[in-house]
């Protein structure tokens, strides 16, 4: 089957983001033979879920595929693991997202896209049913993970991977500085 990567980016983020642009590139310039997949998810979760669901489902008969998450695209990650076993590298993942954005209910504008949109309970909601308890495939799963992310608690995400491969690096922040030096790796962890 022919390898394809599925990056799945954050919470009011897109695909122009930094580390999708830094995988695409990389996959261009270093494995032409790589299909790179970086869409634009849904700001509600149900829609996402479903979203991401069929665009999986229309590709993993035809293609090998490794996601690679950041934040609340880790959050999502993990949820598309426990569903269809795919390899996944998960980037200062949200592991609670249905807590963290408690504080941002209400409207949100996405900086990248200009897209307003309204939060609401029950989005937090959709999000907790998303959860992966217990994970069932931890050989799968690589975090990355910086301990001076200012969005999230770094131990959550320690505890929840404990199982995984774990590289956790002191300082950074949200955006894990750095994440240049780690395609080539992530690329061979994913078995692409």
């Amino acid at each position: 089957m022919k390898p394809l990567l599925l990056y799945i980016h954050g919470f009011n983020s897109s695909p122009k983001s930094l580390k999708a642009t830094i995988m695409a590139e990389y996959c261009r310039l270093e494995r032409p033979d790589i299909r790179v997949e970086i869409p634009q998810m849904p700001c509600y979760p149900d829609q996402a879920e479903e979203f991401i669901d069929e665009l999986v489902q229309s590709l993993r008969h035809e293609y090998q595929i490794g996601l690679v998450g950041s934040s609340l695209g880790g959050f999502i990650s993990t949820w598309l693991n426990d569903r269809y076993q795919l390899p996944a590298v998960l980037v200062n993942p949200a592991v609670k997202p249905y807590e963290l954005l408690q504080d941002h209910l209400g409207e949100q504008e996405n900086p990248y896209t200009g897209e307003r949109y309204f939060l609401e309970p029950k989005h937090m909601d959709e999000l907790r049913q998303m959860d992966v308890a217990k994970l069932r495939h931890p050989e799968q799963l690589w975090l990355l993970q910086q301990v001076g992310d200012e969005v999230l608690d770094y131990r959550q995400a320690v505890e929840k991977y404990s199982a995984c491969r774990q590289t956790v690096e002191p300082d950074g922040d949200h955006s894990f500085v750095g994440f240049d030096r780690y395609p080539e790796q992530i690329i061979q962890f994913l078995g692409l």
